[in-house]
């Protein structure tokens, strides 16, 4: 089905495509973690706390600190030291004392955090089906949004 985004958020018109555009991308981000974030609910965890995770399991078995994984998180206002601080409270990780750098700390994924992970792969392969392109246009659109950034 198909959904126009003045239809979608009941707008006549916009002052120019570019002010479209830049709704359309802010509308289609919450669009995809509405449908993303049930996944994460039913598994106790936020999607920042799975970005972490999955952060920790590129890692793995090297540790991250703090700063390496606030330099990788998606969500860049997110606060890595708290959701550290929660994912350990659920043994989803373990923190050590970095020896080199006593005021850092080395942050590995748990036993129970990559199991949780391998629990949820198969849920979040699922993901790419929120995006209904051909693959030419999916290549094509992660041009458009690496230009975007650049």
């Amino acid at each position: 089905m198909e959904m126009k985004l003045e239809k979608a958020i009941r707008q006549k018109g916009f002052q120019n495509e570019y002010q479209k555009a830049i709704i359309n991308i802010i509308y289609t981000h919450n669009y995809l973690i509405g449908k993303m974030n049930p996944v994460f609910k039913q598994y106790g965890i936020t999607r920042q706390q799975y970005n972490v995770l999955r952060i920790l399991r590129g890692q793995h078995p090297d540790p991250a600190t703090i700063n390496l994984i606030k330099e990788r998180m998606l969500d860049k206002m997110s606060d890595a030291s708290r959701i550290a601080e929660r994912l350990k409270k659920k043994k989803l990780i373990e923190k050590s004392r970095n020896l080199i750098d006593k005021r850092a700390a080395d942050i590995i994924i748990s036993k129970k955090g990559l199991a949780l992970l391998k629990t949820m792969d198969p849920e979040s392969k699922k993901f790419n089906k929120l995006i209904t392109l051909s693959d030419g246009e999916v290549a094509n659109l992660n041009k458009i949004l690496d230009n975007l950034r650049d």
